[in-house]
């Protein structure tokens, strides 16, 4: 298997020709969530069946378990303060987790009703927290708890921790899953995964445009297709280039949306983040490892 798939010259701009992909750790029934948390020099990630979050310390390459139970978490964030945000499918709910090592519940329902299962986050500069709410925590006793929607919809959320305010930003899809905003904030990029509730609905990510009260967000269009398999996760580097999660492989894609490149990687992707002191370390999760490669390409601080 070659490192790289080099498929347009801009992105051999942003790999590294010797730079390998390492597989740090194995163990994992379903590897979720990946976060690195600079000031404790480390990674954290979720292994959502086992119900428990995992720690890669950067120093020296060790695992271990950071938390167990955990409330089934899935995706995680850091907001303005380095406090981890958390997407819970047990507590259907977004939670976060104290500078006193105590995980506080921020917001677990809109009109009433409890929230499908949190799925994916990401904090925008104003301090608020989008984040997604497909049903997959709700779907088995796999990955959360089994029961029915009470929304009986999917949608993508922002919330507002300052007022407590809560409402649905994209109501067009079947089921959003990963999301990250574009260098500006201009734009917010959304992954469909609704194949797996609607057979042959194609695999994208969706490119909303963010009002100027950073808000609220519309005129939802294409603005890729998976090559391989469903969009599950992505992260977004300082240049606007798109890094997603396929079956396969980390799909490298351009701000114009041109499938640029790929770096395949042995066992279905789920997420990605940057990490490491200069955020030029890609952490992979993976099905049931933990993956990692220098490129030439850093994510946001």
């Amino acid at each position: 298997m070659s490192t790289y798939d080099i498929i347009d010259p801009r992105f051999g701009a942003l790999v590294i020709g010797h730079a390998k992909l390492e597989r740090l750790w194995t163990g994992s029934r379903w590897a979720e969530g990946p976060v690195y948390v600079p000031a404790a020099k480390a990674l954290v990630w979720s292994d959502i069946p086992n119900d428990r979050l995992l720690r890669c310390d950067e120093t020296d390459g060790s695992v271990s378990v950071f938390e167990h139970p955990c409330g089934y978490q899935n995706g995680h964030t850091l907001d303005a303060q380095g406090r981890v945000i958390a997407c819970e499918h047990g507590g259907r709910r977004i939670s976060r987790l104290e500078h006193d090592g105590r995980w506080i519940g921020l917001v677990d329902r809109v009109d009433g009703r409890r929230f499908n299962s949190p799925n994916d986050v990401v904090v925008k500069s104003d301090g608020t927290i989008w984040f997604s709410d497909p049903t997959y925590g709700i779907d088995s006793d796999y990955e959360g708890h089994a029961a029915p929607s009470e929304i009986g919809a999917s949608h993508v959320y922002r919330f507002d921790p300052d007022s407590g305010s809560v409402a649905a930003v994209v109501t067009d899809m079947v089921r959003p899953n990963g999301l990250a905003f574009s260098p500006d904030e201009r734009i917010l990029y959304v992954a469909e995964t609704g194949a797996t509730h609607v057979p042959g609905l194609p695999a994208v990510i969706r490119a909303y445009a963010v009002a100027r009260t950073g808000a609220t967000a519309a005129d939802g269009r294409v603005f890729a297709t998976s090559p391989a398999g469903l969009f599950d996760g992505f992260r977004v580097d300082r240049s606007g280039n798109i890094w997603a999660s396929t079956a396969d492989a980390v799909a490298v894609f351009a701000p114009d949306g041109t499938l640029i490149g790929r770096i395949p990687v042995p066992e279905i992707v789920s997420n990605l983040t940057f990490g490491g002191p200069k955020r030029n370390r890609l952490y992979i999760t993976a099905q049931t490892s933990l993956y990692a490669i220098f490129v030439n390409a850093r994510g946001p601080t």
